[in-house]
C-alpha cells in the first residue's frame, strides 16, 4: 500500500472520502425530501384552489417563490452533485481497497468503460 502524508494509505484516505462523500449524499437527501415534501404540500393546495373554482393566472399570481418546480430543480440538482461524488468517491475506495475495475462495474452495475472514467476522471 502506498503511504502519503503521515503515513495514510492510499486505501485509507480513499474511505475516508469516501465516507465524507456518503455523508454528503445523506444531507443531499434531507435537503431533497423536505424540498419535495413542500412541493408536495403546495401541489395539493394548488389542485385544491382549481377545483374550488380558481383560474390558473390567479394561482400563478398568487404563488410565492420558491414556485413548485424551483423546488424540484433544488432538489434534484443537490442530489446530482452529491450522487456523483458518492459514486466517484466509492469507486476510488473500491480500488483502493484492490477490487478491479470489471467487478466494480458488475457491482455498480455500468460498463467497466464508465467506472475507468470515475476512477480516472
Amino acid at each position: 500500500m502506498i503511504d502519503g502524508p503521515a503515513g495514510v494509505t492510499l486505501a485509507q484516505s480513499r474511505s475516508s472520502e469516501a465516507r465524507a462523500a456518503l455523508d454528503e449524499l445523506k444531507d443531499a437527501l434531507d435537503i431533497c425530501l423536505g424540498e419535495l415534501s413542500d412541493a408536495r404540500r403546495r401541489a395539493t393546495e394548488l389542485s385544491a384552489q382549481h377545483d374550488d373554482g380558481k383560474s390558473w393566472t390567479a394561482m400563478a399570481a398568487d404563488e410565492a417563490p420558491p414556485l413548485i418546480v424551483e423546488r424540484i430543480t433544488i432538489a434534484l440538482d443537490a442530489l446530482s452533485r452529491s450522487g456523483s461524488r458518492w459514486r466517484r468517491a466509492q469507486a476510488h475506495a473500491l480500488h483502493a481497497e484492490g477490487v478491479s475495475i470489471n467487478r466494480i462495474a458488475a457491482l455498480f452495475r455500468v460498463t467497466r468503460q464508465r467506472v475507468s472514467a470515475l476512477i480516472n476522471g
